[in-house]
């Protein structure tokens, strides 16, 4: 594993945005966006940081720039929750970072959130991120199905109780099965 850390999502880091945009770093998300979509996202992270509705980092892995990851608030089986996504460039995947930075976040939404529930929205075809929330702890409550970026997309729906973090005995395991509901995806 590298020496992985997160930092506030700054106003050059737009092109860390488009690396992401690419075919392969999208093939799971039904499409990529456009330039002006890109620069309006990059906005709103900036945006978000002031207003406080998200706090959306870069990941730096040894030294170098490696990726995006970040949390934000929104509602889920009518419930507000806080919801978290990631992307690590291809050239660095595979090396533990996605889960580095995971645990930082969750660190993070600990200690600044308000909601007790962290989720993530993975497609149900991302082998990798969704091996990734079971590995963090996360636990699957099955699946959805929501518009994104004009299409539907079909996500596993994970779940990570805040409040039992840490603690040796969780109260469900990882991949326990749960209600199915659709929602809209809130931070992409």
């Amino acid at each position: 594993m590298s020496d992985v850390r997160i930092e506030r999502w700054g106003p050059d880091d737009l092109w860390l945005l488009r690396r992401a945009n690419s075919a392969e770093m999208t093939r799971y998300l039904v499409a990529s966006e456009t330039d002006d979509e890109l620069e309006n996202r990059h906005a709103k992270y900036l945006r978000h940081w002031e207003t406080g509705e998200a706090r959306m980092f870069r990941i730096v892995a040894d030294g170098q720039d490696a990726g995006g990851i970040g949390w934000w608030s929104t509602r889920w089986l009518d419930e507000p929750v806080h919801e978290t996504g990631w992307f690590v460039l291809p050239e660095l995947q595979g090396r533990g970072i996605a889960a580095a930075a995971v645990a930082l976040v969750v660190a993070d939404v600990r200690a600044h959130g308000t909601h007790p529930l962290l989720t993530a929205f993975p497609s149900v075809e991302n082998a990798a991120s969704n091996a990734l929330c079971a590995r963090t702890g996360f636990a699957l409550r099955g699946t959805d199905e929501a518009e994104f970026r004009g299409a539907m997309l079909r996500c596993n729906a994970w779940v990570l109780d805040l409040r039992t973090v840490g603690r040796a005995d969780p109260p469900e395991a990882a991949g326990s099965a749960g209600p199915t509901a659709p929602r809209r995806p809130a931070g992409s």
